[in-house]
């Protein structure tokens, strides 16, 4: 279903992914399954380029949350037979420090168009209409493209006639789409279980914990739903969860959790360097040079007047 209101965001999503496929028909031919997966993936990192600021502001505030979550618990503490007083007096902490409970929401909120234009702009080539102001040459060269011999407009519920009217062979066509879809379901939980684990040894005794790692083992359930979606955007949503992946991986290394103590006192550890670093080699510590050893001077007895000599007589 088309939103007429996102009328100028499909455009723009169309526009540049023209852009992007032009760029790449320099040195790779225009209907290639390669020219048109580079498009997605490029498209995918040029949109979470673009929204890296709302990230860091929910992690910026993700450690605001963290720095009052021993004050969270004393409140629940204080309040545990009274809920209402306690959400009221957690709010009310949270406002007065500038920690957002729902700043975790702002990069799926800002990403959530975008992956709507991209349904939509797909699913206009899918269907071989050039919209959008796309021409009937660009979507003659996606609908021609294969990813590892499955077309990109296909769905894992297209049928066996369509599919061989776009040169596929149907059976590889729905064992490349599984595969995806698995690789897929397999990124959304691995990126939902890194920022529960964070949370969950933030707040060892939130009420939310249980729901938490509900939502861990559910999340990859929705994947299934993808199967109704073209291999085009099943490549975009996989590209975007290794983003994520990744981008948490990286904060959190260089950002670990504050630790508190029994006496309530908080100390952050030392940034590691994660993965990144393992693979790339960790940087070498410089040695500081020496301080240079204090000079001693020696200071040579003035030679006292004649007159004033030990012994010595007035002439």
């Amino acid at each position: 279903m088309e939103l007429p209101f996102l009328n100028w965001l499909y455009t723009a999503v169309a526009w540049v992914i023209t852009h992007i496929h032009a760029g790449y028909s320099f040195f790779i031919p225009s209907d290639s399954g390669l020219n048109w997966a580079l498009t997605i993936i490029t498209l995918t990192v040029l949109m979470r380029l673009m929204i890296f600021p709302l990230f860091m502001k929910q992690m910026r505030s993700s450690r605001k949350m963290q720095e009052l979550a021993p004050k969270v618990q004393e409140l629940r503490k204080r309040y545990k037979s009274d809920k209402q007083r306690m959400n009221q007096e957690v709010m009310r902490l949270y406002q007065e420090a500038g920690a957002n409970p729902l700043g975790g929401c702002l990069p799926v909120v800002a990403q959530f168009p975008i992956f709507i234009s991209m349904f939509t702009v797909l699913r206009a080539i899918a269907e071989d209409r050039a919209v959008y102001g796309m021409t009937q040459e660009l979507v003659t060269s996606m609908r021609a493209a294969h990813v590892f011999g499955a077309p990109l407009p296909a769905t894992f519920f297209t049928s066996a006639v369509d599919i061989e009217a776009l040169d596929a062979d149907p059976i590889v066509t729905k064992i490349v789409l599984a595969v995806f879809v698995a690789i897929s379901s397999c990124t959304t939980f691995l990126t939902v279980r890194q920022s529960v684990r964070r949370s969950m040894a933030q707040m060892p005794d939130n009420p939310m914990a249980q729901q938490q790692k509900i939502l861990m083992y559910v999340s990859p359930l929705f994947a299934i739903f993808s199967l109704n979606f073209q291999l085009g955007l099943i490549l975009y949503w996989v590209t975007t969860n290794l983003w994520t992946l990744g981008q948490q991986h990286w904060f959190y290394a260089r950002h670990p959790m504050p630790v508190v103590d029994e006496k309530g006192n908080i100390t952050t550890p030392e940034p590691s360097h994660g993965i990144f670093g393992k693979l790339l080699g960790k940087p070498k510590a410089e040695t500081p040079e020496p301080a240079p050893e204090p000079k001693i001077i020696r200071q040579q007895p003035t030679r006292q007047p004649r007159s004033k000599r030990t012994g010595s007589k007035k002439s």
